[in-house]
C-alpha cells in the first residue's frame, strides 16, 4: 500500500511537470511547425507515463490520475490531428473505467460505452474527469465530420453544456490551491467546451444552410458565445449565406458587414458580398468589394482563427466540413485581380480595367511573384489573358499596345495551328448522345480561335488608326483561319447556334461564329472606307448571316446600300436597326469576341436625316 501511494505521488508529480511544460509551450510558441514538434514530444511523454500507470491492474485510487493523463495525452494527439489515435485511447479508457466499476455494456460502440461510463461514475469524484474525456470524444467526432454521432449524443453534450460551470469549478479551485496530489490538465475543459460549442454550431450551420430560420436562430445564438473573434465572424458569415439562400440579399449583406466588423481578416465575407452585388447587378459596389478583397489578399496570411489565450488546440481542427470549406474558400489574389479587371472593362471603367490587366500580366511574368505557380491554373490561359487585355487597350484607344500583345499571342500559337480542324456535325453529336468535341480537335480549335482573335483585334487597331488597307489584311487573316474549321461530311457550317441558345454547342463554337461575323463586318466596313462597295456589301451580308445579332454590320449594310443608290433597301435596313442598340458587354463570352465599338461609327442623326429626305417608304 505504501509502495502504491508512493507510485501515485510520483506519477502525479510527473504528470504535473509535463502538463506545466506543455501549457507553457502552448502559450509561448507562436510558430505552428515548432509547436507541432513540441506537441509530439509532449504526447510521447504523456503516453509513456500512461503506459506505466496502466502497467498495473486498474484501481479506483489511481483512476483520477489515469483519466487525467489520458485527457492530456488525447489533447496532444488531437492537436497533431491524430484523431484515430485519440479515439482509440478514449475507447480503451472507457472500457478500462467500466472494468473498474464492474460493468459490461457488451459492445465496443463508443456511444454506448460513454453512456454506461457516465452512469457508473455519477455522484463520484471521477464524474468531472469522465466529462472531460467526453469533451474530447465530442471534439474527435466533430473533427472527423461525424455529425450524426454528435447529434445522437446530444443529451450528453447538453449535460456537458449545463455542467460546464459548476462541475469544472472544482478543477479551477484545485489548480488555484495548488494541491500537490491533484493531477493538472493541459487545457481547461470549460475552454474546450466553449470552443466545441461554437465550432459545432458553425459546422452544423454550414451543412444545413438551406433549412432557413431554424439554422439562422442557432447561428445567431452562437454569435453571442465566448469565442475568438474569427469564430464569431464565421457565425455572421454563415447567417449571411443562410439569408442569401432564402433570397434575402440585403439582410445577407448586413451579416457580411457584421462579420467584417467582428474580424477584418474575414476575407470570405468580402468575397460573398461581391457575389451578392453581382446578383443585384450593383457593379459599382461589386468592383469596390473586389478591389478591397484583392488588397487584403496581398497582405500576409492571417486567415486561421487562433485561440484567445493558448495555442494547444486550433479551432481549424474542428472545422473540417466540406460545405464549410467551400463557403470559406476565396480565389487567389491573381484570380481576384483578373475578375476585377474584367468587371471594370465590362462596366465601362476601361482605364481602371487596363491598369488591372497590366498589373496582372506583370505579376504573371515576374519570377519573384510569390505563389504564382500555385495559382496560375485557376486563371484563364495566358493567350486569352493577353487577348482580354488587348481588347481593353483597344477600348482605351491604345492600339499600339494592343497590337504588341496580339503579336505575342500570334508568335506563341501560329506555328502550332493544325491545317484544319475537323468537328463532328452538331446534329450528329446530339443523335449519338455525345456533346463533346474530341480533345485533339478542341485543343486545335482553341489555339486557332486565339490566333484568329489576335488578328481580329489587330484589324480593329488599324481601323482605329484609319489604315484601311492594313485593316483589310488583318481581317482577312482572321477569316482565313476560321474557314479551316470543318464539319465531318457536311463541310464548313456557317450557321452555328450560339452557346446561350444551344449549350451543347459550347462556348468555343459560339466564339468561332462571333469571330467570323465580326471579322467579316470589320473587313466590310474597311472596304466601304476605300469605296470598294461591292466587296463591302458582300462581306456585310455574310457577316449578318454568320452573326445575325451584330448591330454594326446591319447599320453599315444599310449605309453601303444607300451609297449604291439602293435607298429603299437601305431605309428598310435602318428601320430594323433603330430599336437594336449595340449590346453591352457580357461575361458570357470573351470580351474580344464582342462588339467593342472601336471602328468608325455612323451618326444616327444623319441616318434619320437621310430617311426624312427620302420621304415615306
Amino acid at each position: 500500500m505504501i509502495q502504491s501511494t508512493s507510485l501515485l505521488e510520483s506519477w502525479t508529480q510527473e504528470n504535473n511537470q509535463l502538463a506545466s511544460g506543455c501549457k507553457q509551450d502552448g502559450q509561448n510558441e507562436p510558430n505552428r511547425e515548432h509547436n507541432l514538434f513540441r506537441q509530439r514530444r509532449w504526447s510521447s511523454d504523456f503516453h509513456r507515463l500512461l503506459r506505466k500507470i496502466q502497467g498495473i491492474p486498474p484501481h479506483l485510487d489511481r483512476a483520477q490520475l489515469e483519466l487525467s493523463v489520458v485527457y492530456n495525452t488525447c489533447v496532444c494527439f488531437t492537436a497533431q490531428s491524430q484523431f484515430d489515435e485519440a479515439e482509440l485511447l478514449l475507447t480503451q479508457t472507457a472500457q478500462r473505467l467500466l472494468q473498474i466499476a464492474g460493468d459490461d455494456p457488451g459492445t465496443s460502440d463508443p456511444s454506448v460505452l460513454w453512456r454506461t461510463a457516465l452512469k457508473s461514475v455519477t455522484g463520484t469524484a471521477l464524474h468531472r474527469r469522465v466529462l472531460s474525456l467526453l469533451c474530447l470524444q465530442w471534439g474527435v467526432w466533430l473533427a472527423k465530420s461525424r455529425l450524426t454521432a454528435v447529434q445522437d449524443f446530444q443529451e450528453e453534450v447538453s449535460l456537458l453544456e449545463a455542467q460546464s460551470g459548476a462541475v469544472w469549478n472544482d478543477c479551477r479551485a484545485e489548480t488555484k490551491e495548488k494541491i500537490s496530489n491533484i493531477p493538472i490538465l493541459v487545457l481547461d475543459p470549460r475552454r474546450l467546451v466553449d470552443l466545441l460549442k461554437i465550432c459545432t454550431a458553425i459546422v452544423q450551420g454550414a451543412e444545413r444552410l438551406t433549412e432557413g430560420w431554424s439554422v439562422l436562430s442557432a447561428l445567431q445564438a452562437a454569435s453571442a458565445s465566448p469565442a475568438p473573434r474569427a469564430l464569431i465572424a464565421y457565425t455572421h458569415l454563415l447567417s449571411g449565406s443562410c439569408l442569401a439562400h432564402m433570397n434575402r440579399p440585403q439582410m445577407a449583406l448586413q451579416c457580411y458587414r457584421k462579420a467584417l466588423e467582428t474580424d477584418p481578416r474575414c476575407v470570405c465575407a468580402l468575397y460573398q458580398s461581391a457575389l451578392i452585388y453581382s446578383r443585384l447587378e450593383n457593379s459599382q459596389a461589386e468592383i469596390q468589394a473586389l478591389r478591397i478583397l484583392h488588397s487584403m489578399l496581398l497582405l500576409p496570411s492571417t486567415t486561421e482563427p487562433a485561440m484567445a489565450a493558448d495555442r494547444l488546440l486550433s479551432p481549424s481542427l474542428f472545422l473540417c466540413s466540406q460545405s464549410l470549406s467551400s463557403l470559406l474558400s476565396v480565389p487567389s489574389a491573381l484570380s481576384v485581380l483578373h475578375s476585377l479587371a474584367l468587371k471594370c472593362v465590362i462596366h465601362s471603367r476601361v482605364s481602371e480595367g487596363v491598369e488591372c490587366y497590366l498589373d496582372l500580366l506583370a505579376a504573371l511574368q515576374s519570377e519573384d511573384q510569390h505563389g504564382v505557380h500555385a495559382v496560375v491554373s485557376t486563371l484563364p490561359k495566358l493567350p486569352r489573358l493577353y487577348l482580354e487585355a488587348g481588347a481593353a487597350l483597344l477600348m482605351a484607344r491604345r492600339p499600339a499596345d494592343c497590337m504588341a500583345l496580339c503579336d505575342e499571342v500570334i508568335g506563341s500559337t501560329l506555328d502550332l495551328l493544325p491545317e484544319k480542324v475537323l468537328l463532328e456535325d452538331p446534329v450528329a453529336r446530339r443523335v449519338a448522345g455525345s456533346g463533346e468535341v474530341t480533345e485533339e480537335a478542341e485543343n486545335g480549335l482553341v489555339r486557332l480561335l486565339w490566333t484568329a482573335a489576335a488578328y481580329l483585334l489587330q484589324g480593329h487597331c488599324y481601323s482605329q488608326l484609319k489604315d484601311w488597307k492594313q485593316a483589310v489584311t488583318h481581317y482577312t487573316r482572321c477569316i482565313n483561319l476560321l474557314v479551316k474549321v470543318h464539319y465531318k461530311d457536311t463541310g464548313f457550317s456557317l450557321q452555328i447556334p450560339c452557346a446561350d441558345k444551344d449549350p451543347e454547342q459550347g462556348v468555343d463554337l459560339c466564339v468561332l461564329q462571333r469571330l467570323k461575323g465580326l471579322s467579316l463586318a470589320g473587313r466590310g466596313i474597311s472596304f466601304a472606307q476605300i469605296d470598294r462597295l461591292r466587296e463591302a456589301l458582300r462581306d456585310l451580308q455574310l457577316s449578318r448571316q454568320a452573326h445575325p445579332e451584330g448591330v454594326s454590320a446591319r447599320r453599315w449594310y444599310g449605309e453601303v446600300l444607300w451609297r449604291l443608290d439602293r435607298k429603299q433597301e437601305a431605309a428598310a435596313c435602318w428601320e430594323q436597326t433603330w430599336s437594336n442598340p449595340i449590346p453591352s458587354l457580357s461575361e458570357a463570352l470573351p470580351v474580344y469576341a464582342q462588339e467593342l465599338q472601336s471602328g468608325p461609327l455612323l451618326d444616327s442623326a444623319e441616318l434619320r436625316q437621310k430617311l426624312q429626305e427620302l420621304g415615306p417608304t
